[in-house]
């Protein structure tokens, strides 16, 4: 009862934001005259844990947020105008904008906000299996962890929006594939949804589900579970770093002691970022859609209405309420 009540008032709370958005097309909204900017309505949002680290002032690949101004983030758009010669009005997009209805954005790069080819797939994927994370979990598996036919795979953090992808990669590779989740109910969705092999809670020991051990961590959770795959990994096993959500919001990190098998075993722990390998795209996108089209890939959204239910949403990636790809919807197009 208390879901369809939420599901109802977030429905109702959509409407009343479109109706405000009609209202707000009445009023011609143009970019400034002579500029290179690109004006957008803003349709979905995504939550991805790596904006957590905006958040505070340390040193990292990416600059914080600035206060006072929008969050931005990744997302999906329609051009409404457009100064710019790579961008026309009717244009839908996704890429960096951020948590308001409508973004100006300044001379925006084509590396930055790209144009979306194919239109008759659901827009709101471009926030998860056709955009960041699916490119994060393409490239983090196929190119940083090389994998090989008959390998033993683990992936954690495996039904969010980087990891369900991953195990299905795995799976079509001809690995064997394990994930792990925080409850019952997406252990279930591993198994019964994804095609994991098996699946397991982070309270669980993995020594059971991998006799011989793990050739192929893909690393979301860091910590005490990166501790524990150690242990478990197998000579040269390989580890590709994509996240430790478990760490972002600790004062201080916690500690890795099983880190001296990566030398006995010959481990190799590699760490990537999406922005250095967006040259893969135009391949990923093709491929992608061959998959989806073939229905060789699954895929799990958990949906939030309107704007006023984004910092939540987002709060709620690491308490692990979200199940799928956590996204906001702005206005539906």
């Amino acid at each position: 009862m208390r879901m369809e009540a939420e599901a109802k008032k977030g429905e109702m709370d959509l409407k009343r934001t479109e109706i405000m958005a009609k209202m707000l097309n009445t009023i011609k909204l143009k970019v400034p005259e002579g500029s290179n900017s690109v004006l957008l309505k803003n349709l979905y949002l995504s939550c991805d844990p790596y904006m957590r680290g905006r958040m505070t002032n340390a040193e990292s690949y990416i600059a914080p947020f600035t206060p006072g101004l929008p969050v931005m983030g990744y997302g999906v758009g329609k051009v409404i105008d457009s100064g710019n010669p790579n961008y026309k009005e009717g244009d839908y997009v996704w890429g960096i904008t951020g948590w308001e209805q409508y973004s100006l954005l300044e001379n925006p790069e084509p590396s930055t906000l790209v144009k979306i080819k194919y239109t008759d797939l659901p827009l709101s994927y471009y926030t998860g299996i056709l955009g960041m994370p699916g490119i994060t979990a393409y490239v983090g598996f196929h190119e940083i962890a090389s994998p090989k036919k008959g390998e033993f795979v683990f992936v954690s953090a495996a039904s969010g929006a980087v990891g369900q992808l991953v195990g299905q990669f795995a799976k079509l590779m001809g690995c064997y594939v394990v994930g792990c989740a925080g409850s019952k109910e997406k252990v279930d969705l591993l198994k019964n949804k994804f095609g994991f092999d098996d699946a397991l809670t982070t309270k669980k020991s993995m020594t059971w589900y991998f006799p011989e051990g793990i050739d192929i961590y893909f690393e979301n959770v860091g910590g005490k579970m990166l501790d524990a795959v150690l242990a478990n990994m197998r000579l040269r096993g390989r580890i590709a770093a994509c996240g430790m959500i478990s760490q972002y919001n600790l004062e201080e990190s916690e500690g890795v002691r099983n880190n001296f098998l990566v030398i006995t075993k010959r481990i190799r722990m590699e760490g990537f970022l999406v922005f250095d390998h967006l040259h893969v795209y135009p391949k990923f996108i093709e491929v992608m859609k061959q998959y989806i089209a073939e229905e060789k890939i699954a895929y799990v959204e958990d949906t939030v209405q309107v704007l006023e239910n984004a910092p939540a949403a987002l709060i709620g990636l690491f308490t692990g309420r979200n199940v799928g790809k956590q996204v906001i919807v702005v206005s539906r197009e």
